[in-house]
């Protein structure tokens, strides 16, 4: 018969964030200061499902302005003209620039929306004390950290046009109302991700032992 293994917390441990040190609290306590960098320890995240998914359907809400509303407004001496997220994908790919419009359709659009649908798998899988697939589970909360600040591909392209263009003394392009709810976006599910406390994934296992 296999035994399930140890983790820290059945053993009394609280793990540092900052710097990985395994460290042991106070006799009755829940928290501590970590000996080696001096971060606050704790054993859980206080309200951390209630403040990720605050910030997660907020990002949601905010997602629909973001791919609707102009990323920047263009004048020169031809006219001018507002662009979205969507209207730039269709002009790459007309275009002929079918890889930009794959990238920025892919950076832009999709990579926030499955961010979005993993935080909310993550979070309802660890409300109901899920146990199935946690090692699955710790992955994708690790990728979905790590994708999180790519996700802000329009908002570098169109600073570097803002400075190329405007330097060149061509024409005068503001960014739009989509830009900011866009990075607002991306921002909102950075701040989920880091609310959310992954060690909730392996709480069942935990109630499982005792």
């Amino acid at each position: 018969m296999t035994s399930t293994p140890a983790t820290a917390s059945s053993l009394g441990l609280l793990c540092c964030h900052a710097c990985g040190l395994l460290s042991r609290p106070a006799p009755g306590s829940h928290e501590a200061s970590c000996p080696r960098c001096g971060a606050h320890l704790h054993l859980r995240k206080r309200a951390s499902v209630t403040r990720s998914w605050a910030l997660l359907i907020t990002a949601v809400i905010l997602y629909i302005p973001a791919n609707v509303l102009p990323m920047m407004h263009t004048s020169s001496l031809f006219g001018s003209q507002s662009d979205t997220i969507i209207s730039g994908v269709v002009y790459f790919w007309t275009s002929g620039s079918w890889y930009l419009a794959l990238i920025i359709f892919f950076a832009s659009i999709m990579v926030p929306m499955l961010k979005m649908i993993a935080l909310a798998l993550l979070l309802i899988s660890s409300q109901r004390h899920a146990r199935w697939q946690q090692d699955q589970r710790a992955r994708l909360y690790r990728l979905v950290e790590f994708v999180g600040r790519w996700s802000m591909l329009d908002i570098y392209v169109v600073a570097v046009i803002v400075a190329l263009v405007q330097l060149q003394g061509l024409a005068t392009i503001v960014p739009g109302l989509g830009a900011i709810a866009f990075g607002s976006v991306v921002v909102l599910t950075m701040l989920s991700a880091m609310a959310f406390d992954p060690r909730l994934i392996w709480d069942p296992m935990e109630n499982k032992r005792g």
